[in-house]
């Protein structure tokens, strides 16, 4: 039976097969990437870091928010005292773009991710040449061999890998190449559904040398809190930071920095 998941590779893969363009090109296009900007030492400043996402709109949700300057939030982010800035880039669910992406890049100074479905080596290397700090590698949506290949290939590009899983399995599966950053995520990409304890079964189970990320739902300080408790170094935020007035004091608020100012 095809689940959610099934149905955005599908698409991600209909819009990759119109943005492909020869290897000799995109190898020529390597040459001027933009340099890296070190999204792991970012994340492991001292303290629970926050990945802050430029999210338009998600299949849980719909339309989320109307950002009129992705570049523009991504600076308020910044001042805020986020480590990292997640730029969604596929189109069909989430109306994201690279050009989104590009965009946000050129107007801050931290590293970025960039939150796709990589399903292909194309993309891979296309989000070297876009400058990404950070890539996004979907155990569920991948084979092991992809997962293997993609991985060590981000990571000869120089790439930084953040590996998302939400079952026991599939942190198995991660835990296999030796990962540096593995993310926990709490809703389920295959039915949509949302499952805190996901946190709890799955966070305490990384290896204390692996940068552990806690994605999807969280909202409040107590929740951060207890992410901590359980080993979380960072977390990835995106609805509770696109819907709120004040950015900055939603970062403060969630990582225990209130009344600090710009960080």
């Amino acid at each position: 039976m095809s689940t959610v998941l099934d149905s955005i590779i599908e698409g991600v893969l209909e819009d990759v097969h119109l943005r492909e363009r020869p290897l000799s090109q995109m190898r020529e296009e390597l040459q001027s990437a933009p340099e890296l900007r070190g999204a792991l030492q970012s994340l492991s400043r001292p303290g629970t870091q926050i990945i802050s996402e430029v999210k338009r709109s998600s299949p849980s949700k719909g339309p989320l928010a109307d950002i009129s300057s992705p570049g523009k939030l991504a600076e308020t982010y910044q001042e805020g005292g986020a480590a990292v800035v997640s730029v969604l880039t596929e189109e069909r669910r989430f109306k994201g773009s690279i050009a989104d992406f590009i965009e946000v890049r050129s107007a801050i100074e931290i590293p970025v991710l960039r939150k796709d479905f990589i399903v292909t080596e194309f993309q891979v290397l296309e989000s070297r040449i876009m400058g990404a700090d950070l890539l996004l590698l979907i155990v569920a949506g991948l084979s092991q061999s992809q997962y293997r290949d993609f991985h060590q290939m981000a990571t000869e590009l120089g790439m930084d890998v953040l590996v998302e899983v939400h079952n026991q399995e599939e942190l198995d599966r991660a835990l296999d190449i030796k990962p540096l950053i593995v993310g926990v995520n709490s809703r389920n990409l295959k039915t949509l559904e949302l499952d805190f304890k996901v946190f709890d079964e799955l966070l305490p189970l990384i290896p204390s040398g692996v940068l552990r990320v806690a994605e999807s739902g969280i909202s409040e300080r107590h929740e951060v809190a207890h992410i901590e408790a359980l080993g979380g170094k960072a977390i990835l935020v995106g609805e509770t930071l696109v819907k709120a007035g004040n950015p900055q004091e939603a970062i403060s608020r969630l990582i225990g920095r209130e009344g600090t100012g710009s960080l």
